[in-house]
């Protein structure tokens, strides 16, 4: 017999979080106490319909995340208005109740409970759902009023050591609203997958101008200026998510997540801005700010809520015996970029031993789960390992962001995974809007370096317009970086299967994202086999 709770959840430390006044708590006690003694509760909202009318709360979609084998994460932000401020909701709590079932009907529910939303987080909530069975799909909804959500789809990860055969996934990053739209999600949320990641630069901070593929379209008031306070990094968030094909591919499957600079501010690094001249105290409260919003859109669990301006977000998920994913943050424990940024020779700066990309702690932490016994070891981050050189000999110049900028943190990892003799090492990226397939080696300058592992980078979902097959910029990388297999221009994504034998990836990219409603094709297929970093193109 399948159990079933009926959960009343308030969040974290309620009473002490800025804005709330005791009398505010009592009032919600009060609530939950109500709730928790309605036996007709459910009743009222059995009948809900997912019709849009103008106080349809869930206009911001739904989503799952970082399953477990007995756990994922319902997401969901109540908003009436996307293109409104804040939503377009007024201050107060709503009663949101969440349900998870084995069936699309919900005939048998199995787990159930009641979140309160509130102004403190966005009306947002994250329903860390416990007791669930390890590879299974279930499907999810949320109820207000009469009102009900979208149903979506999400899938638990087999039990540790559990023998896994085969693992569906697919990653993206980079996806600039005013530069196109998001038709690689509507082939994403049709792949039927088990797990997504996405690897960054969820939005842009940048002033939304009124140009471009989606000119004229409605926005919020806050887009004509750069995100700099919470309420404009909400209000950034909701515009976006307001994509109903970034919304489907949400419901379509669990995502786990990290973020990238534009989070925050393009090219940050620890406590600097982008701007030198910035006080590094400013940039702190713009930082907690940006942090506390992509905590409050991300389906991600109640205690990676950040704490001002730090939040812990690297974390390592495991599916079976086939394969570990270490998720990385390699913007805020970094050194920050040598020769201010951009381009440059590599030299004794960049190899000096005292700078890194992730800080010693979580540097010991990749290292440590090198030690894994799964088939397959992925690091799941934002930025290439591998050098994309441009230019030959003493024209020779690579990224000061990537990790080219910070030889000795690469240097160290590979080294660590060598000496414990880690095989199939795979890096999956995003961050440069394009598709780079690559060796991973400790020296890129020295062609006798051994090959420790293949990295595959996606292109962006929207960023960088439409792009093209070969552009300047791959062919440069194409002549000075042999160690680059494979370029692609356009935009996209990346989709993968993984067995006990091989990591077969398909290019999926569109020929314009300035259009709406262009078809997704796969521009490449790469295959990697067990054993041995031989990249195979097909």
């Amino acid at each position: 017999m399948v159990s079933r709770g009926n959960e009343i959840r308030i969040g974290q430390d309620i009473s002490l979080r800025a804005g709330a006044t005791r009398r505010q708590f009592l009032t919600w006690s009060a609530l939950v106490g109500a709730l928790a003694f309605t036996p007709g509760l459910a009743g009222t909202t059995a009948h809900a319909q997912s019709v849009v009318t103008p106080d349809y709360p869930f206009r911001l979609g739904v989503a799952s995340g970082d399953p477990l084998p007995d756990s994922v994460v319902l997401w969901t932000r109540l908003a009436t208005d996307p293109f409104a401020p804040l939503g377009g909701m007024t201050p107060g709590v709503v009663p949101v109740r969440w349900q998870i079932s084995a069936d699309e009907r919900f005939a048998n529910i199995t787990r159930e409970g009641i979140e309160l939303a509130t102004e403190l987080d966005g009306w947002s909530i994250h329903v860390d759902v416990r007791g669930l069975e390890p590879a299974r799909e279930y499907f999810y909804r949320f109820l207000v009023g009469p009102h009900a959500s979208t149903v979506g789809r999400t899938k638990t990860a087999p039990a540790l050591s559990q023998p896994l055969s085969k693992l569906d996934f697919a990653w993206a990053s980079c996806q600039k609203w005013e530069d196109g739209y998001f038709g690689a999600y509507q082939d994403l949320a049709a792949s039927n997958l088990d797990v997504v990641f996405f690897l960054g630069d969820y939005i842009y901070e940048y002033a939304i101008k009124d140009e471009g593929a989606r000119q004229g379209e409605p926005r919020t008031e806050s887009a004509a200026r750069e995100t700099m306070v919470l309420n404009d990094y909400r209000d950034r968030y909701a515009l976006y998510k307001a994509d109903e094909n970034l919304a489907a591919a949400h419901a379509s499957a669990p995502f786990v997540s990290t973020f990238d600079d534009h989070e925050v501010d393009n090219n940050w690094a620890s406590q600097i801005s982008q701007d030198d001249d910035d006080d590094p105290r400013e940039f702190l409260l713009r930082r907690a700010d940006a942090f506390k919003a992509w905590w409050e859109n991300t389906p991600v669990r109640a205690n990676l809520k950040p704490v001002g301006p730090d939040m812990t977000v690297y974390r390592r998920f495991s599916f079976g015996d086939l394969v570990d994913f270490s998720v990385l943050d390699t913007r805020q424990y970094r050194s920050d970029q040598a020769h201010g940024d951009g381009e440059h020779a590599q030299d004794a700066e960049t190899a000096d031993p005292s700078r890194t990309i992730t800080g010693a702690a979580q540097e010991k932490w990749i290292l440590d789960g090198f030690a894994s016994p799964s088939t397959w070891n992925f690091l799941a981050h934002q930025t290439v390992i591998s050098d994309l050189a441009r230019g030959l000999g003493s024209d020779r110049k690579v990224g000061m962001d990537p990790w080219s900028g910070y030889e000795a943190s690469r240097h160290r990892i590979l080294d660590g995974a060598r000496d414990r003799g880690t095989k199939n090492v795979a890096s999956i990226v995003g961050d440069i809007h394009r598709t780079i397939v690559s060796e991973l080696r400790r020296d890129y300058q020295d062609q006798t370096s051994p090959i420790q592992g293949v990295e595959i980078a996606t292109t962006s979902i929207a960023s960088g317009k439409d792009g093209a097959d070969v552009d300047t910029a791959g062919a440069a990388i194409a002549e000075a970086s042999p160690h680059v297999k494979y370029g692609n221009a356009r935009r996209g994504y990346l989709r993968s299967t993984l067995t006990n034998t091989e990591w077969h990836s398909e290019v999926r990219v569109l020929d314009a994202v300035s259009t709406p409603g262009k078809a997704v094709r796969t521009a490449a297929t790469v295959t990697v086999p067990e054993g041995r970093p031989d990249i195979q193109l097909g």
